[in-house]
């Protein structure tokens, strides 16, 4: 019954299709599945290392630059005068809304480090935001990377009024400030006066963010993948079977007759129309 599996070339070529098709749906979703995995493992041994930093000894800013996925986090310090300060709105803390305190501290190389002093709720207002400390001040908190624009949280939106920026980047305080600015920014440790200090960000690609779901999702749809390719070789199978089964029963519909058929069971009929028919005779 199901020796056409390997006698036809139709099934052969089905075949060799379901086992190849196979182990390569169950290899993409394993591997789909070990980077979520590892997107977990990043995100608890992130978590670790920002409870590490905390207790380290801060060191000074030149140290730790550039950062990257060993340096973030890190407890750093620079001294410096405070200058520009610039609100950075919509910043969520503890489920609450709320804007950053961001102000620029120039340092003695003449680049500005971008501070965030602290974090207020409400719709961002410079009149309620605290002034900076005059004088040289010794700055210490979590180093951070420059943020991307409609990334973890960060506007991408445009038009913020005057004294505000949407992310907290070089690449958008350089055209705020007459000033080079360092492509990194920080977080202090304890917020100043009438604010709440913001807690560090883990680095990119660490935590759970939409990436690692769809990694898990994608490990998904590659199983129902391979699922799908076993369910459709069954079906193909049944159909080819239960043809095979009216076959043998006589169920099975019978091929129309072709042009010699016709013309071998016309002959008898036209003989038959060739034949002179009896004449009955008069009756005397």
């Amino acid at each position: 019954m199901y020796r056409f599996l390997l006698t036809t070339p139709r099934w052969w070529a089905i075949n060799v299709f379901v086992l190849l098709a196979i182990p390569f749906c169950v290899f993409m979703g394993s591997w789909q599945l070990g980077r979520f995995e590892d997107r977990v493992e990043s995100h608890r041994t992130a978590e670790e290392k920002v409870s590490e930093d905390q207790r380290e000894a801060a060191r000074p800013l030149a140290e730790l630059l550039p950062v990257d996925k060993e340096t973030s986090g890190r407890q750093a310090t620079a001294t410096g005068r405070y200058g520009k300060q610039l609100l950075v709105p919509d910043r969520e803390l503890d489920g609450k809304r709320g804007y950053y305190v961001l102000t620029m501290l120039r340092t003695d190389d003449g680049k500005a480090l971008p501070v965030v002093r602290g974090w207020q709720p409400g719709d961002a207002d410079a009149a309620k935001a605290p002034a900076a400390p005059t004088g040289e001040v010794t700055v210490t908190g979590a180093l951070q990377a420059s943020e991307s624009p409609g990334s973890d949280g960060v506007s991408a939106a445009g038009g913020l009024p005057a004294g505000q920026t949407g992310a907290i980047s070089a690449a958008s305080l350089v055209n705020v400030v007459p000033y080079d600015v360092y492509d990194a920014w920080v977080t202090l440790a304890e917020a100043d006066a009438g604010m709440t200090a913001v807690p560090a960000k883990a680095p990119q690609d660490t935590g759970l963010d939409l990436k690692a779901f769809q990694n898990l999702g994608y490990t998904g749809e590659w199983f129902v993948f391979a699922g799908f390719v076993v369910f459709m070789w069954y079906r193909l199978l049944r159909r080819e079977v239960e043809f095979a089964q009216d076959a043998e029963l006589g169920l099975a519909a019978e091929p129309t007759s072709g042009p010699a058929e016709s013309a071998e069971s016309a002959e008898p009929a036209d003989e038959a129309r060739d034949e002179p028919k009896a004449s009955a005779s008069p009756t005397a």
